[in-house]
């Protein structure tokens, strides 16, 4: 166990892995598509990609955990050891599984390799944590249903056994990925990497009778007041999704609405200074198939926090502001204190709630005749517009005051991702990420 809580950041790609390393990530964890669930936007089913994120990690003196933490079918145990054997001569600082039969054919064959317990095993209490000490397990990633009451309770109880929490990214509906959404609508399993984030699209509930007919396929289930529906006694609900439409199928509701809808993203930022003083071994953050700008941007900010409470400082909340401005589906403090559920729950929009500022291109290289710096765009901004550069050294704000493309003419706009401009930067803004500010109007 570690006095001082590691940052422990996603990697879906090189590039991510990267970014997380520059802006201040103690370790890294990725894995390979077929064992991590992470199919889609996963560069690391090349062995040489993972590799090279390893040994790039390992030359700055971080730390790499490799994600084996599936639940698999049958099928899947027969080439488990063939698989894994080149991933584990990478030599990763430990494996992050889940399920007890890998547990134990990774133990038979690599005996020395430490193995992480995956949030997937649902780790919900100090017995369970005790339970896994016991065979063997260094480190266990409890569950995102655990107050921080809990969290504390556990440490103290079980002194011996490293910790490690989520602190910000996704959450799901069900507890810790257990969900069977995507695998009753499209047959992609959740546990076993290609989820298809069902809960996050739109749906809307339709009044049934007792014996589950629907009393207007048309209208919706009327309103309570309170931000649910009503619940006429006696009788059922059925679910319509948007792309499914006549498939009406039936759920169970409460006066707090439904819950396969998408809950908002775990923001626990302000939470940090309690969990260094709980003794917490890992702060981890959640988001491999996400962007190097978002593993960047979300280092940054926890670092700040990290370092902060260790040396004492109280909270900035300027950081909240920072983390506002990310996409994403609107944030909560998850389960570390106790909410109501309408806190939790975002009925109102399965959309991005990012506002504030907008990634809008990577600074690729400096050109010294012309003054300018070339960006490579992913968002649409334009001259005039205010401008944060976003690098490990510190972040600056400036006005794009003139814009050129490849062959010197001026453009007022770069439309977005796929185009090329050239605008006034400093020559060490090479490497950095654009945001652009919002205007009030966008915000909203």
């Amino acid at each position: 166990m570690s006095a001082v809580p590691e940052l422990l950041a996603p990697a879906g790609s090189l590039a991510m892995a990267r970014a997380a390393l520059a802006f201040g990530a103690d370790a890294l964890y990725a894995g390979p598509p077929r064992y991590s669930l992470r199919v889609r936007n996963n560069e690391f089913g090349d062995p040489e990609r993972l590799a090279q994120a390893i040994d790039e990690t390992h030359a700055l003196g971080r730390r790499f955990y490799m994600v084996v933490n599936a639940l698999p079918h049958n099928s899947k145990l027969k080439s488990f050891h063939a698989d894994l054997a080149p991933l584990v001569a990478l030599a990763p600082d430990a494996l992050i599984m889940a399920d007890p039969g890998l547990i134990d054919l990774t133990r038979e064959a690599w005996p020395q390799m430490p193995i992480h317990l995956s949030v997937q095993a649902n780790t919900m209490n100090w017995a369970a944590v005790r339970f896994w000490h016991k065979q063997g397990i260094e480190r266990v990633i409890l569950s995102r249903e655990l107050s921080l009451d809990e969290i504390a309770e556990i440490r103290q109880r079980c002194p011996e056994v490293e910790l490690e929490v989520f602190v910000h990214g996704a959450l799901c509906i069900a507890h810790s990925g257990r969900c069977l959404l995507s695998g009753y609508f499209n047959r992609r399993d959740a546990n076993q990497g290609s989820c298809t984030n069902a809960c996050r699209w739109q749906y809307q509930v339709h009044a049934a009778d007792a014996d589950g007919n629907p009393l207007s396929a048309a209208a919706p289930a009327p309103a309570d007041g309170q931000g649910g529906c009503a619940f006429p006694g006696g009788s059922q609900w059925l679910i319509e999704e948007r792309e499914r439409p006549g498939e009406l199928m039936p759920i169970e509701e409460d006066e707090h609405g439904t819950y396969i809808l998408n809950s908002k993203d775990l923001r626990a930022i302000e939470h940090v200074e309690r969990l260094v003083a709980i003794g917490v071994d890992s702060l981890k953050i959640e988001g491999r198939t996400k962007s190097a700008y978002y593993a960047a941007r979300t280092t940054q900010a926890y670092r700040r926090a990290l370092d902060d409470a260790r040396a004492g400082r109280p909270f900035d909340p300027g950081l909240l502001t920072t983390l506002d401005a990310l996409a994403s589906r609107g944030y909560t403090e998850g389960f570390y204190r106790r909410h109501l559920p309408a806190a939790t729950q975002n009925y109102a929009s399965g959309a991005s709630a990012g506002g504030l500022s907008r990634y809008v291109g990577d600074v690729v290289v400096h050109d010294a005749a012309r003054g300018l710096c070339e960006v490579a765009v992913r968002n649409r901004f334009a001259v005039g517009d205010r401008v944060e550069i976003v690098q490990p050294a510190g972040n600056r704000e400036c006005v794009v005051e003139r814009m050129e493309d490849a062959a010197g003419r001026p453009v007022g706009v770069a439309p977005g991702d796929g185009h090329r401009v050239w605008i006034a930067l400093p020559a060490d803004c090479v490497g950095a990420y654009l945001a652009r500010f919002e205007p009030p109007a966008e915000i909203a």
